[in-house]
């Protein structure tokens, strides 16, 4: 069982899948190119989204509730892709921006009504301590995906071991990101998981 999301308004979920393709392995990176060109023209309208958000939370102090969905959407959109290519699932992501309950990788998050007016200005520094965490998680994760591609290849399973670090990659590096965007206040927690 993967340890549950500390409180915090990002939750980010996997499920833990019973058995993975062992031929799928081989081929994840090259059926995800499709989700990299989509996310590539996304990641341009993010860009422009943040630019517009940040003078919009400056200016009205909350930030703008389309813009932070489409935030959203995007941050999750990502994390599937990612889940699919780190051998996490072997369900294809679906091509929205829209939760989907059934598909087994989940990221919510609340959205604040109200953001301190400065943090567009200064959460880029606040945000450094966190992200350097997230980096060394990162160099975890992916030593995991890559002892995790022999073990899925041997057994077509993941060990649970490899899984959970992965998974908390992403819970850190979606929790940082939505802090360094100022899509909340809240630091994000200093927790393993």
């Amino acid at each position: 069982m993967t340890a549950p999301n500390p409180a915090y308004p990002v939750r980010v979920d996997v499920d833990y899948p019973d058995r993975l393709s062992r031929l799928l392995i081989f081929v994840k990176w090259l059926l995800a190119f499709p989700h990299y060109i989509a996310l590539f023209f996304l990641a341009i309208g993010a860009s422009v989204v943040l630019i517009i958000s940040w003078f919009a939370t400056i200016i009205m102090g909350s930030y703008p509730a389309g813009m932070f969905d489409y935030m959203v959407g995007v941050l999750r959109w990502g994390v599937r892709v990612s889940a699919y290519v780190f051998l996490m699932t072997d369900s294809y992501p679906p091509f929205s921006l829209q939760d989907d309950p059934s598909y087994p990788v989940r990221v919510e998050i609340d959205y604040p009504q109200r953001i301190a007016r400065w943090r567009p200005l200064l959460n880029w520094l606040l945000v450094i301590p966190v992200a350097l965490v997230a980096a060394v998680i990162g160099i975890i994760a992916y030593i995991c995906v890559f002892i995790a591609w022999f073990a899925i290849l041997i057994t077509g399973r993941m060990p649970q071991g490899m899984f959970d670090p992965i998974l908390y990659w992403f819970r850190w590096s979606t929790r940082t990101a939505v802090f360094e965007y100022w899509m909340t206040e809240q630091y994000p927690p200093f927790v393993w998981a």
